[in-house]
């Protein structure tokens, strides 16, 4: 992907009117990898195209699974059973997909031959052991280069059952081992501690028919003989819808509805904090998408104050953790983020970009080893330049500073949009007054 792409985000008088945000990322993922292991046809309604999903799409197809779409948000896919899954010659692309690369080998454990997973510079140095460890005691053999990909899988399909307790919270490591437990004959069992991460892969796996035992601090599943979706509904992201949120709290005069967003419990941290900090953010209309509690989301803006963020409440808000850094610039107060270590091995080191990004743009934020230490002066951002790095979270963090700011934000890299939201800028435009 190109750094030389240059976004202009000018300062809003407004952020106002509905919006529909794309199909959730991270069940869109999920939704590819465990309809292509179910028996028979699935249909995927809601699907978020992006550059990271469709290459989870590419790399299905690549193992023999057959997928139409998408078309309008909605794919057909062709599910080839369990153990259907077939190594093909060439090296398995996940581009930039950091969920593809770590999801894929649990689905890539009950298979037979060997299968090679590659990426960009960027998934080349997204540490691997985490996901290598587990797997091992599985007797399931994967080979890194030094401890990064690519990385090399010899399969026989044995795969042996043990209880693994999570050294980090992670969904993807725990994703992986589930994946991989659908192979083994008693299955797995996960400790998670200290606390609980987003638990999409459970949801869809319980759907698809496979014994899925969740209590407090751990999680269970049991081999099953086959899975079967009818269909699969995605939600709205709610990572996706969070930097309108933010930018409708901050700026004066706004007035925004968002429909249609997940507001699944293992991902809303955000919405804690907000209200911790003063927010004016309301939850209506709550229902059920498939497996996923969905809802509309109105915002107004509102005075804010500072607050801390724990350690236990990292997990469910990781995606959002820039997002709140800049929430904190307008805050009164000394706002502190703590625990968030796993942010410098995301698509950049997010804590540094985040601190160098809104720091240039005229905020008052000190980077910690594993997070923030924000100083509030609630006022317009003055604005200047962002460089993204490569990294779509800070892409979406230097256009939403723009819109808050005093006389916009230039974001250098901002095709990196592309990862998560193509078309974020237009629909940003499109409720910016």
């Amino acid at each position: 992907m190109s750094a030389a792409a240059e976004g202009r985000f000018s300062p809003a008088g407004a952020i106002s009117g509905e919006l529909a945000v794309p199909g959730d990322k991270s069940i869109s993922h999920r939704a590819v990898m465990i309809a292509s292991l179910c028996d028979g046809p699935v249909a995927v309604e809601g699907f978020g195209a992006s550059a990271d999903t469709m290459a989870t799409v590419g790399a299905m197809r690549a193992l023999g699974v057959e997928i139409e779409g998408p078309h309008d948000g909605a794919l057909r896919i062709t599910g080839v059973g369990l153990r259907g899954l077939r190594a093909p010659a060439e090296r398995i692309d996940v581009e930039n997909a950091g969920t593809l690369m770590r999801l894929l080998p649990g689905v890539l454990a009950g298979q037979i031959g060997e299968f090679v997973l590659d990426g960009d510079a960027s998934i080349r140095r997204r540490p691997m052991g985490r996901i290598a460890d587990p797997l091992g005691q599985m007797g399931v053999a994967l080979e890194t280069t030094d401890g990064c990909p690519p990385v090399r899988m010899h399969v026989s399909g044995a795969v042996t059952p043990i209880t693994y307790r999570l050294p980090v919270a992670s969904a993807q490591v725990k994703s992986c081992v589930l994946l991989a437990g659908l192979f083994a004959d008693r299955g797995v069992t996960i400790v998670e501690e200290p606390v609980a991460t987003r638990d999409h892969t459970e949801r869809m796996l319980r759907q698809a028919g496979a014994p899925v035992d969740r209590r407090p601090g751990r999680v269970a599943v049991s081999p099953v003989a086959s899975l079967h979706l009818d269909e699969v509904q995605v939600p709205g992201d709610f990572s996706s819808a969070a930097p309108f949120v933010v930018a409708a709290t901050i700026v004066n005069g706004s007035g925004l509805t968002l429909r249609g967003v997940g507001i699944n419990p293992t991902r809303t941290g955000l919405l804690t904090v907000m209200e911790r900090m003063g927010a004016r953010v309301g939850i209506f209309n709550r229902r059920l998408a498939g497996a996923e509690p969905v809802a509309d989301i109105e915002v107004r803006p509102a005075e804010l104050i500072a607050t801390e963020v724990e350690p236990e409440l990292v997990p469910a808000l990781i995606d959002e953790l820039p997002l709140v850094a800049l929430l904190a610039c307008f805050a009164h107060g000394v706002t502190v983020i703590r625990g968030a270590g796993e942010l410098r091995v995301k698509e950049s080191d997010r804590i540094a970009t985040v601190a160098e990004a809104l720091n240039a743009v005229g905020g008052h934020v000190e980077a910690l080893e594993d997070g923030f230490r924000v100083r509030g002066v609630p006022t317009r951002l003055r604005g200047g330049s962002v460089d993204a790095a490569g990294d779509h979270r800070v892409a979406m963090l230097g256009a939403v500073a723009g819109v808050c700011s005093q006389h916009g934000v230039d974001v250098r890299g901002c095709d990196a949009l592309g990862v998560s939201f193509p078309d974020f800028s237009e629909r940003l435009a499109g409720v910016t007054a």
